[in-house]
């Protein structure tokens, strides 16, 4: 609070942005700005998006207790495969909520969200809701699933308690193919079920980021019992036809007060 004030003293006293920075260093820009269409960050924005940190609250981000990295592809398109890293908190013991990120620096891009859910609520979905979802039995048992800078063993107690859960997600900047800005309606992602799908180019470069091997973790999880059913998830790997978002356009409904 005293550095905030130091900020606005300054600025009122028509201190430059220049000298500011010598005072108060400020991280550098980021490194997807260079990407993303627009202006970059001016000295003065980012003081004041220092302060504004210091100074704001963000309960529902400083919930956020999980970082857990794994691999996604666009539903309907195999092809399409990417690193996802997920950072999530507990609304309670059956539903998490999670956002996505494209890498886990400062500079990440916001890409997605997935909801995860246990079994047991999972189990009461309609037939239809439940098309939306994936199991994350396989992304435990092949070693996808990690959490980086957690030792092994506690590891291991999250992957018991993933693997009876099942996750929604929906990404709405497709970095993939190049968007610099998000682009179109979100897409439906879903996860890996066997060994052969995933392109193995990916598994090794997050492995060497992390310094860790999806082999070694799929044998150390050798142990952990899967579900006996997915009840109805993954669906696309037994209909062979796969849900994806589309536009459609529809005529306004509107109120007594519209102008319509």
């Amino acid at each position: 609070m005293q550095k905030l004030l130091g900020y606005a003293l300054a600025f009122g006293a028509g201190i430059s942005t220049a000298k500011l920075l010598q005072w108060f260093p400020v991280a550098n820009q980021h490194q997807h700005g260079e990407q993303t269409p627009g202006s970059k960050m001016t000295m003065k924005g980012r003081i004041l998006d220092m302060g504004a940190r210091m100074a704001g609250h963000f309960a529902p981000i400083n919930s956020i207790h999980q970082h857990v990295c794994g691999f996604h592809f666009y539903s309907g398109e195999l092809n399409r495969q990417l690193i996802a890293h997920h950072y999530c908190s507990h609304i309670n013991q059956d539903v998490r909520q999670c956002v996505i990120y494209d890498s886990d620096r400062a500079d990440a891009r916001l890409i997605g969200i997935e909801y995860i859910i246990s079994e047991k609520i999972f189990n009461q979905l309609p037939p239809e809701e439940k098309k939306l979802w994936h199991s994350h039995v396989y992304e435990v048992k092949s070693g996808e699933l990690i959490t980086p800078g957690v030792p092994d063993i506690a590891e291991k107690e999250v992957m018991k308690e993933l693997i009876n859960t099942y996750g929604k997600t929906f990404h709405t900047w497709q970095i993939d193919r190049g968007d610099t800005i998000p682009l179109g309606v979100p897409q439906l992602m879903m996860a890996f079920l066997q060994d052969g799908q995933i392109n193995e180019d990916l598994v090794r470069q997050r492995d060497e980021y992390y310094k860790v091997s999806t082999e070694d973790k799929k044998r150390q999880r050798a142990d952990i019992e899967p579900p006996k059913d997915t009840h109805g998830a993954d669906a696309w790997s037994k209909s062979g036809k796969a849900v994806q978002l589309t536009t459609s356009e529809s005529k306004m409904k509107t109120t007594k007060w519209s102008l319509f």
